[in-house]
């Protein structure tokens, strides 16, 4: 009788572990959405950026790439690789929050909330904006095309 039970009760538990196993391999082989995608990109972009990883940023900015910062300057791509990459500027913290991802195609709109704080040639600053990315799969590789930071005005 004894037996039994425990056969018994190992036939649910067994038979549970399966659907959850299964489940599982399910789960992990499902491809990645395209806002998934971009949002891990987004993270890897502003990870490159605390550390000044030029290599990572060059291979997420298109050629062509242009961005508008907070106070209306616009750099191409070289000229945003050499300002970041600039070793007199220190990132202490870069946050993203309240991001949204809009898919239209090859093409991804990115708006979201940015904090930064750091110093400059020795100065403190910090900026809490708004931002707008826009990615393009570019034969097969998203990549930014346009980026745009401003300060959001005092209510």
């Amino acid at each position: 009788m004894r037996r039994l039970m425990k056969i018994r009760i190992s036939l649910p538990l067994v038979s549970l572990l399966a659907v959850w196993v299964s489940d599982s391999a399910v789960a992990q082989i499902k491809p990645e959405t395209g806002s998934a995608t971009i949002l891990r990109l987004e993270a890897k972009w502003n990870a490159a950026y605390d550390r000044g990883d030029i290599a990572t940023m060059n291979s997420l900015l298109a050629d062509d790439f242009i961005i508008t910062v907070e106070d209306g300057s616009t750099f191409s791509k070289s000229g945003y690789i050499a300002h970041y990459g600039d070793t007199t500027v220190h990132v202490e913290t870069s946050e993203m929050s309240d991001l949204k991802v809009r898919m239209h195609g090859k093409t991804a709109v990115v708006t979201g909330g940015y904090h930064e704080k750091g110093t400059s040639k020795g100065k403190p600053y910090e900026y809490r904006d708004r931002f707008t990315d826009i990615w393009m799969n570019i034969n097969g590789t998203w990549q930014v095309i346009a980026s745009h930071y401003s300060i959001p005005s005092s209510e």
